[in-house]
């Protein structure tokens, strides 16, 4: 199963690769593409066309690596499911004995890991990718359950594992489907959907230099890495998206009072600084959550700027409220940063009321 976005000349190859490593075995390799803009799902198209054993899967409207992978391997038939990226950093070499562990029952998730002796992370680009991989990988463990006589995971943070798909099939329902990190989702669902932690078993592998294209890896990669992370810690009762649109709607609480404090020290009227800080911070909020809390559904061009005006029409309703409401504390002498923090959480709250339905909604 290989998700892809923008991979258009890593197909052949990995097509290539896939054949030799995997030769004398059955296979077939499945292309989820997030409607690339370079023509991805052609070349797949046209691979397949020759070779019965690729297909591919165009999404129109949604993004995003989890949910790609969710699909295809739902879409397979397949009694065992590998798991790799595109752009041919992952070893094929190593999927034979990946296969294997999981088909003779050694664990129930084979991992292509980095970090074991004989793997290594070579290919990360630059210190910035090491130490942002570092980081995910020591937070991570830090709630990755761990199965009595086997070895905790030393590289969550992989794209590159197998397993049985019923077992994939039995844990789907439970993950979140958001975010780059689809191995951590599944071992952190799985004993809540299986009642058991998973096997894990780590097969070395080495993490080769991209052969074509650009990474998608960066830091709001880690953002919605650290809200999946708070999602399980709080069994699902606080789903990824809305604890990425809380933690957005704090950080435009903060820009409204910073607003609101800078327009109090050079004199102005606390209504009129209080609107500044509510318009102020409405836009930091939509680029925020453009960027973070709706990356799969990321609105570009002219649909972006639409979906400013729509955000900033819609929200004007809330603001009107949140003006009066910091006003009338205000007035009833509870301060100014009170006062100007009951109005923004009124904004915030109406903003998460419309932006699904109305502003990043499926399309």
């Amino acid at each position: 199963m290989v998700p892809c976005y923008r991979e258009r000349p890593n197909v052949r190859p990995l097509v290539a690769a896939l054949d030799a490593a995997l030769a004398g075995r059955a296979w077939e390799a499945i292309f989820v593409d997030d409607d690339s803009p370079d023509g991805t799902i052609e070349e797949i198209r046209a691979v397949a066309a020759v070779d019965p054993r690729v297909r591919g899967l165009r999404r129109i409207g949604r993004r995003g690596l989890s949910s790609a992978v969710i699909e295809g391997v739902l879409a397979s038939s397949a009694p065992l499911v590998a798991v790799m990226d595109g752009d041919g950093q992952h070893d094929e070499c190593c999927l034979p004995r990946m296969l294997d562990a999981v088909a003779e029952g050694l664990c129930d998730v084979a991992v292509g890991s980095r970090h074991v002796d004989g793997g290594d992370s070579a290919g990360l680009s630059s210190p910035w990718r090491h130490r942002l991989s570092d980081t995910g990988i020591r937070l991570a463990q830090l709630f990755l359950p761990v199965r009595p006589g086997f070895a905790r995971l030393g590289d969550p943070m992989s794209g590159f594992f197998a397993c049985e798909r019923s077992f994939f099939e039995r844990v789907a329902p439970r993950l979140s489907g958001q975010g780059f990190k689809i191995l951590l989702d599944l071992i952190l669902s799985a004993p809540s959907a299986t009642g058991e932690i998973p096997r894990v078993l780590e097969i070395p592998a080495r993490f080769r230099p991209r052969l074509a294209g650009e990474s998608k890896l960066d830091a709001l990669v880690l953002a919605q890495f650290g809200s999946m992370i708070l999602d399980k810690a709080f069994r699902g009762l606080l789903p990824t998206r809305f604890i990425s649109f809380a933690a957005v709607g704090l950080a435009g609480v903060l820009v409204n009072l910073l607003v609101l404090d800078v327009a109090r020290r050079t004199g102005a009227p606390f209504a009129e600084s209080q609107t500044a800080g509510t318009i102020v911070a409405m836009v930091a909020n939509f680029w925020l959550d453009n960027a973070v809390t709706y990356r799969d559904r990321r609105l570009r061009g002219v649909r972006l700027w639409r979906g400013l005006l729509l955000f900033m029409l819609v929200c004007g309703v809330g603001a009107v409220a949140n003006v009066g409401i910091a006003r009338t504390l205000h007035d009833a002498h509870h301060g100014w940063q009170p006062a100007g923090a009951a109005g923004a959480a009124i904004g915030v709250v109406w903003n998460y009321a419309v932006s699904s339905t109305l502003i990043w909604r499926l399309r």
